[in-house]
């Protein structure tokens, strides 16, 4: 039976009772008050019944009442965000039919709401982990959605949602992208540079997407600076190769023709300068088959403990020449718990030749190159320092670049010192080789200090016979 039908059926039953309940006190209250007129008898009766039905009406329909209010409590638990699953009270009537109804349009929202939050938490981690940058505007020209990595390319903050995209996008190229791809054009990709800072390129490409009430606009951006920089610099190594191997060649070969007029004095005289382009260049093509190797992980490290004095000892030797015709003294400055290092003898030997020699060569006749050994918890701490001009600051971060060269200030008396160019990026790699690392810094008053930091040897032990060039 249905809920209409138990109610009907209950105002019947409550009606037959309240006439029956009218019946029976109408008479005994008409013959014990003859005062009382039978009419009077009569309402009294009646109303004293209708009393009787409301209550077996209430009574009867108290059971329903408490269904409703519990459907009521479902309803706002489900609208307050809350589904979860509560025993059900299903019953063949109508409020069992309400009550499953809502339950299961409850349990569709939900099973949506689920796979839509998947579906966003998905989304969201993609555009995290991606290197290009992106943006989503609406059709309405506001920006739904920047991505970490396009939020770091174009310096965006935090609260950009909703706004337009003019105010975000302030590069006129990428407003004029997003415009065109509203308004349904084809859009080309565009080059950018220094949207962030001078050192930044990115390639910035547009497209229209389709939406119910329009077009909405995605907006990709690449970070293709390491590109151009890789580009820039092997377009200046080969220039650099070009000028460095056509320096000695040209005088190489001028002096071969003027051998054939010159007299004995100038032949040995030209036959020397021809030695000394000759073995520039052979030092040149060395360091560079060199520096490809170290490159392309074909150099291993032998490491055996090694004394800093005795490899500074080698490469005194080996640059007596220079040393003495610039009258430069170098000054060693060994602490007794940094005089040992796990190194390769022959390759340590090779850093702090370049690093002495690049010292001398830009310090003043007559000048100190100071070699000294700290340690630093587990690191030990090599400094070469001379007495120079100093590099530029500009010029402090491309030093370790291949041919890169410092401004005449850095030079002595406007004259480029020797070498191949190629000596502090070599020394860069060397030290990479151990796991270290190597900086340079101007020190006061003047001159520049290079600094090794390589993992220090813990027990300072005995040293074992380096093999040093």
């Amino acid at each position: 039976m249905t809920f209409a039908g138990k109610i009907g059926l209950t105002g019947t039953l409550a009606a037959a009772a309240g006439i029956a309940v009218s019946a029976a006190i109408a008479g005994p209250l008409a013959a014990r008050l003859p005062f009382v007129g039978h009419g009077w008898a009569y309402l009294a009766a009646v109303a004293g019944g209708t009393i009787v039905s409301c209550g077996v009406l209430a009574v009867a329909l108290t059971p329903a009442r408490r269904r409703i209010r519990a459907l009521d409590e479902r309803a706002r638990r489900y609208a307050s965000g809350h589904f979860a699953p509560v025993l059900p009270d299903y019953n063949s009537d109508e409020i069992g039919t309400v009550s499953s109804n809502v339950d299961a349009l409850v349990r569709d929202v939900s099973a949506q709401l689920a796979r839509l939050s998947a579906d966003s938490a998905r989304l969201e981690t993609i555009l995290s982990g991606m290197v290009e940058g992106v943006l989503v505007v609406n059709e309405h020209g506001r920006l739904q959605l920047a991505n970490d990595a396009a939020r770091r390319m174009l310096s965006l903050g935090d609260a950009i949602a909703g706004r337009s995209y003019p105010e975000i996008v302030r590069h006129p190229s990428v407003s004029g992208q997003i415009a065109a791809a509203l308004a349904g054009k084809a859009v080309d990709s565009v080059e950018l540079t220094g949207v962030r800072d001078a050192s930044q390129t990115l390639i910035a490409r547009a497209a229209a997407v389709p939406v119910p009430s329009g077009r909405a606009a995605v907006v990709v951006f690449h970070d293709i600076s390491d590109l151009r920089r890789t580009d820039r610099i092997r377009r200046d190594f080969v220039a650099n190769v070009s000028h460095e191997l056509r320096t000695p060649l040209t005088a190489i070969k001028g002096y071969t023709e003027a051998l054939a007029d010159a007299t004995p004095e100038q032949s040995r005289a030209f036959l020397d300068v021809i030695a000394r382009h000759t073995l520039r260049m052979e030092r040149l093509v060395r360091d560079l088959l060199r520096l490809a190797r170290i490159e392309a992980g074909h150099d291993t490290v032998d490491r055996v403990p090694c004394a800093i004095d005795r490899v500074v000892t080698a490469v005194e030797t080996d640059l007596a020449g220079l040393l003495a015709a610039k009258r430069v003294t170098v000054e060693r400055a060994i602490d007794a718990d940094a005089a040992i290092v796990d190194a390769d003898p022959a390759k340590l030997q090779d850093v702090l030749r370049n690093l002495i020699e690049n010292a001398v060569n830009y310090s003043p006749d007559g000048g100190r190159v100071s070699v000294s050994s700290t340690r630093s918890g587990a690191r030990l701490l090599l400094r070469v320092a001379d007495e120079g001009p100093g590099i530029p600051p500009a010029d402090l971060d491309r030093v370790f670049e291949r041919f890169y060269r410092v401004d005449k200030a850095r030079t002595r008396e406007g004259h480029e010192p020797g070498g191949t160019g190629l000596g502090l990026s070599i020394v860069r790699h060397l030290i990479g080789l151990h796991g270290g690392t190597v900086q340079v810094a101007n020190r006061a008053p003047h001159g520049a200090v290079f600094t090794v930091d390589l993992p220090a040897l813990i027990d300072q032990r005995k040293p074992a016979s380096e093999k040093t060039k």
